[in-house]
């Protein structure tokens, strides 16, 4: 008959008495953060705005089932409202934080969510023009296309374990050959396919000497970002700009409508009512999600970032997976480099993807290392981007100059507050010599 062992028991202390279990400190950061943020929007929402203002919000678009009429409340009752239920959050993180439960995503998400409420609530109140919500999704989730991508990138190329600081310059490879290509086929989809190739080879350039020159490979990774800016630049100048008429007109790839789906109101335009880059967003993120974490080729991947040499000795080919992990990444970010031209519909210019890089670098912290919260994390990033191009349109209390700033002070306060203690991949940066 087997014996069943009993639990550990505390070690003895002086005299025989039993020393207490050790007990993490608890963290107040967040509570705090979440206490003294909704306190700051109930002044500045609240009781500092004009009174006596309303705000109209629309769902519904034309090709909607059926039509939801817009909805206009009071600005300073509604942000009132909102504010109070981010209190009401803050104190479950409060009790949370006492009695050392841990709390779902749901919480930040849903405090983020209702913050964001009163401040449109308040931004826009006593416009003539209403805000359109369904649209401000839709065009959020068009413009976190390239962070999703260069967060994806960024992604597999971490966990083999090389560092790719690139992604801004595979951005505007594919950006750069997805314009030519386009304007030379007359076809948008021919730049679609070409452009993965100018991010694949910027991709295998850093993990030549990445491995092969075994040179730092972040510092290998600000060159290429320079190296790519400076070669686009001087083609745009020398060949682009003179002939703009054959190489750097594109056509604009056609916005796909699925049936049905379509038509359902608010998710409908949002998801199902996009170009077919967004689309293929939607099945890379899937597949990797699966590849990366249900594959032997993501465990092999995952095992070569995370521990080489134990990779080695059972006869997984360590430098042989970090380039075609790194290439197929550089690939991945070329992709999304097509957004900026073919499928925003613009002309290749200078420096047209405007750190977009590097914020796919802070999304692909933000989410972990994981393509499912990589996505929501180029998301948010997204959301932010297209808030400062609306709020433009229609207008703000807010300085131009400060709603420009929205995406990238974003990102700092998403990466400093809400990452927390994170762990990269532990041999990434690491060269391997065998």
């Amino acid at each position: 008959m087997s014996a069943v062992a009993a639990p550990p028991k505390p070690a003895a202390g002086p005299a025989g008495h039993r020393s207490p279990a050790v007990v993490a400190p608890v963290s107040w950061r967040a509570p705090i953060a979440y206490v003294v943020v909704a306190i700051g929007a109930l002044v500045a929402f609240v009781l500092a705005a004009p009174k006596g203002r309303e705000t109209t919000f629309t769902v519904s678009t034309a090709s909607d089932f059926f039509q939801i009429a817009p909805v206009t409340v009071s600005s300073t009752s509604a942000a009132l409202v909102l504010c109070l239920i981010a209190l009401a959050l803050a104190a479950v993180s409060i009790w949370a934080a006492r009695s050392r439960r841990t709390i779902g995503v749901w919480l930040p998400a849903g405090y983020g969510f209702v913050l964001v409420l009163a401040f449109l609530t308040w931004a826009v109140a006593g416009k003539a023009q209403p805000l359109p919500l369904t649209g401000l999704l839709q065009g959020s989730l068009f413009l976190a296309i390239p962070l999703v991508f260069g967060a994806l990138a960024g992604l597999l190329c971490e966990r083999s374990g090389i560092v790719n600081i690139a992604i801004e310059g595979q951005l505007l490879a594919g950006a750069f050959l997805a314009a030519v290509v386009a304007s030379v086929t007359s076809s948008a989809y021919a730049g679609l396919i070409a452009a993965p190739i100018a991010g694949a080879v910027v991709g295998l350039l850093l993990v030549v000497f990445a491995i092969r020159y075994v040179v730092d490979q972040i510092i290998v990774g600000v060159v290429l970002n320079v190296l790519v800016i400076g070669v686009t630049s001087y083609l745009f100048s020398t060949v682009l700009k003179v002939d703009a008429a054959t190489f750097n007109s594109p056509p604009k790839l056609p916005v796909i409508d699925i049936p049905v789906l379509s038509q359902i109101p608010v998710l409908g335009p949002v998801l199902f009512r996009q170009t077919v880059l967004v689309y293929i967003m939607y099945v890379v993120v899937a597949v990797l999600q699966v590849m990366v974490f249900r594959s032997r080729w993501g465990l092999r991947m995952r095992a070569v970032g995370e521990h080489p040499k134990a990779a080695d000795t059972v006869g997984i080919k360590v430098n042989r997976t970090r380039v075609r992990s790194t290439v197929l990444g550089g690939a991945v970010a070329g992709l999304g480099g097509a957004f900026f031209t073919v499928a925003a519909g613009l002309a290749f210019g200078k420096e047209m993807t405007g750190g977009k890089g590097y914020i796919a670098l802070a999304a692909m912290i933000l989410g972990r290392w994981s393509p499912r919260g990589a996505l929501a994390a180029a998301l948010l990033f997204g959301f932010a981007d297209n808030l400062q191009v609306t709020l433009g349109i229609i207008g703000s209390p807010i300085p131009s100059q400060i709603m420009l700033m929205t995406p990238y002070v974003v990102t700092i306060f998403a990466v400093a507050g809400l990452v927390g203690r994170v762990r990269a991949p532990a041999s990434e940066g690491i060269p391997y010599v065998k």
